[in-house]
């Protein structure tokens, strides 16, 4: 268990899962502890290399936004490319529940306490 993730990880790969809670906290608007349950829940069984893994040839929304949302009626969840994902209406997709408060994926106490609201994940940061 590497900080607040329970899976093993390097200071480069530490921080690129960081990053991935923080899309969740800033285009989702959870709390960081859901965050992190939320990636601990999706990724607990890989085995991540030293940084730079494959996973980083993809931006950090690429993989933390389906620990959020799920496909809905879509072949592909969403990506953080704006682009990519246009054609999606965020407020229509399927928001994955937040793993159980006994669950072992909260490391940074709270439990699920916040509740979820969808946010584009395409709107700049800035206009939030």
């Amino acid at each position: 268990m590497t900080a607040e993730f329970v899976l093993d990880l390097d200071e480069g790969m530490l921080e690129y899962f960081r990053e991935m809670v923080d899309v969740l906290v800033d285009r989702c608007g959870i709390s960081r502890p859901e965050a992190v349950a939320r990636i601990n829940r999706r990724y607990a069984n890989l085995e991540i290399a030293p940084y730079p893994y494959l996973m980083c040839h993809e931006t950090p929304e690429f993989w933390a936004l389906p620990a959020y949302y799920g496909r809905g009626e879509h072949p592909l969840p969403p990506t953080g490319d704006p682009d990519a994902d246009a054609h999606i209406d965020f407020s229509r997709l399927p928001i994955h529940p937040a793993p159980t408060k006994d669950s072992p994926y909260w490391t940074l106490g709270e439990g699920p306490l916040s509740v979820p609201h969808p946010v584009d994940p395409a709107q700049p940061r800035e206009q939030l």
